[in-house]
This record gives structure tokens, C-alpha cells and sequence, in this order.
């Protein structure tokens, strides 16, 4: 698939985003968040982001280490991306492929990632 442009965001509408990301490396994760959630996610350097549509219509949600910024619409619930900053110090955004439009999810294949073990 390589770098390829998409446009997403959650289910009601009020957060949309672009993004510039590959989708032949994705994961999932098995920590106590990412689990119940089923999220695929794909991670893009920050700079490759951007949000549209939400500016202060996200709730931030921190948890463990409080490194990663999940950010859910405050109207629907839905975490169509994250912030955090990579192992080499790098801004990134984390985005939930299933929030991707015209993605076939069939056609990815997840490395899962054992969160639940950090």
C-alpha cells in the first residue's frame, strides 16, 4: 500500500481529519484499552496530520504511563486517533484505521502488539 492519503474521523461527524500513512503496518494491541476497543492502528508522524474538523470537541483520556494522548469525540465516544511521541522522540499520531474511509479492513494485516505485558 505504501503512504497514501486518507480521510477519516469519528462517527458523528464532529471530528474529520487527513492523513498522510501507511497501512502496511499496522497494529493491534491487547492492553486494557486497545483490547475492548478493537482498534487497527497506523501510526503517522504528527506532521503528516491534520485535523479539519474538532478542535476542542475531543475529551483527552490518559492512562498508565500517561504518554499517549487518546482522544475521543466528546459527542459519540469514538477514538478515530491518538497523540504520543515515538520511541525516538518523534511526535506521532496513532489512527484508528477503522476510522479511514474507503479502507478495506479485510486486506490489512495487524502485528499484534502485547500492551498488556508493559
Amino acid at each position: 500500500m505504501a503512504m497514501q492519503h486518507y480521510s477519516g474521523g469519528c462517527q458523528c461527524g464532529a471530528v474529520r481529519f487527513e492523513v498522510d500513512v501507511d497501512l502496511d503496518h499496522t497494529v493491534t494491541c491487547n492492553c486494557s484499552r486497545c483490547r475492548p476497543l478493537g482498534s487497527i492502528l497506523a501510526f503517522a508522524p504528527a506532521s503528516a496530520f491534520h485535523l479539519v474538523k474538532g478542535e476542542g470537541a475531543t475529551t483527552e483520556y490518559l492512562f498508565n504511563s500517561g504518554k499517549i494522548h487518546h482522544l475521543f469525540c466528546s459527542t459519540c465516544g469514538i477514538e478515530s486517533f491518538a497523540r504520543g511521541t515515538a520511541p525516538d522522540g518523534a511526535d506521532v499520531v496513532a489512527v484508528n484505521a477503522r476510522c479511514l474511509e474507503g479502507v478495506d479492513l479485510k486486506a490489512l494485516h495487524p502485528v499484534e502488539y502485547d500492551g498488556a505485558s508493559k
